[in-house]
């Protein structure tokens, strides 16, 4: 089977990556993996064993039509069977447009819970303000067209495919849920920089708004005045940074929250904290979540993903609503003033996440499958 990914990774150009390896795995299971992505000024075409690299530079303004174009020209080049878009926004539209009047059948991922009120909404009267992009609204509007005219859907959870189907009904193909791949091996701890704190949160992720950070600065705010030992890492990166590093020290909180920027290691830094923290507005999957789990560090998470669907509330990991500074801030107390909780909670999520990694299987060769039955195969 010959697949064109139409992909927004500039990672996968970088052969030691985890997205290049990922793709690997996919590739192998597929047979022939063309990858389409926006890149670096210095990514070149490449060839990675039976995976194909297809490096794209374009202004933004331009790249659904520059994707289009280049995702045309390949499917004719390579006799490509399936064009997958990352998502049902610009690469959806990219690859809808590809496709047109072509024999390539169109499959769709969907990664994100954008049906999620939160998707277009910034704030409410309990947390700071966030700068939700404009585009998402027309993000919202292009998806209603894609996924309408897709051959294959695959989402990466239930809670993802219960809202398609709750909104689009029989206008879609049923979805298939195949979650995002994890690995099992959890790396040896690693050291967390030279610190004065006595209890260190951990967030992990992109900075970006969906991501809402600012209510982890805000939580962080409330629990300072009566636990001044708290402290806050901050691993990754992203358009945010900037503004959140003004907030921290707005918020006076300059010398309680170190930004590490992107860390190769950010899963071994996750064992070093005392507790894993996470306020994203939504959530398809969430990955770090399990990677928390397996790291066997308590988890503070906005009820958002896979919370509900694999880990529970209360049992596995302290949820909360989106956008709610004070509960989030109950809930580091109530790690911090509670041993048993502090104790009991990561066992419970690391079995959890060990069942769900085992029920799961073989991501690669699942997706292979849900690419070869859009061709009408079983």
């Amino acid at each position: 089977m010959k697949v064109l990914f139409i992909s927004n990774d500039p990672t996968i150009f970088v052969a030691n990556s985890a997205a290049r390896t990922r793709m690997r795995a996919y590739a192998e299971a597929i047979g022939e993996l063309h990858i389409l992505s926006s890149a670096n000024a210095d990514a070149m075409e490449e060839q990675d064993g039976n995976l194909f690299l297809h490096p794209i530079h374009s202004w933004k303004l331009f790249r659904v039509r520059a994707l289009a174009k280049r995702a045309h020209e390949l499917i004719l080049k390579h006799g490509i069977e399936v064009v997958s878009a990352q998502d049902p926004f610009e690469h959806g539209l990219a690859a809808l447009r590809a496709v047109a009047n072509m024999r390539a059948k169109l499959h769709i991922q969907v990664h994100t819970d954008f049906l999620s009120p939160w998707f277009i909404k910034s704030d409410n009267w309990r947390s700071p303000s966030v700068r939700m992009p404009l585009l998402n609204r027309w993000r919202r509007r292009i998806a209603d067209e894609v996924l309408s005219k897709a051959d294959g859907i695959r989402v990466v959870s239930e809670h993802v495919k219960t809202s398609l189907v709750a909104r689009y009904g029989n206008k879609i193909k049923e979805p298939s849920v195949i979650p995002v791949a994890v690995n099992a091996i959890v790396p040896v701890p690693a050291r967390l920089p030279e610190h004065q704190f006595t209890f260190a949160l951990i967030a992990v992720g992109r900075l970006e708004p969906e991501k809402r950070v600012e209510d982890i600065l805000a939580t962080l705010k409330l629990v300072a005045k009566q636990y001044p030992m708290v402290g806050l890492f901050i691993v990754g990166e992203g358009s945010e940074r900037g503004r959140l590093e003004r907030m921290a020290r707005t918020l006076g909180l300059a010398d309680r929250v170190i930004f590490l920027g992107e860390r190769s290691d950010a899963r071994a830094l996750m064992a070093s904290a005392q507790a894993f923290i996470q306020a994203s507005a939504y959530e398809g999957y969430s990955r770090t979540l399990v990677e928390a789990a397996l790291a066997k560090v308590p988890i503070i998470t906005t009820d958002v993903g896979i919370v509900g669907e694999v880990f529970k509330g209360y049992d596995d990991v302290l949820s909360a609503p989106v956008a709610d500074p004070t509960a989030l801030s109950l809930h580091i107390v109530g790690l911090i003033e509670d041993n048993a909780v502090r104790h009991q909670l990561p066992i419970h999520a690391e079995a959890v996440a060990l069942v769900h990694l085992t029920s799961v299987g073989d991501i690669p060769s699942r997706i292979a499958l849900d690419l070869s039955q859009t061709l009408g195969h079983e």
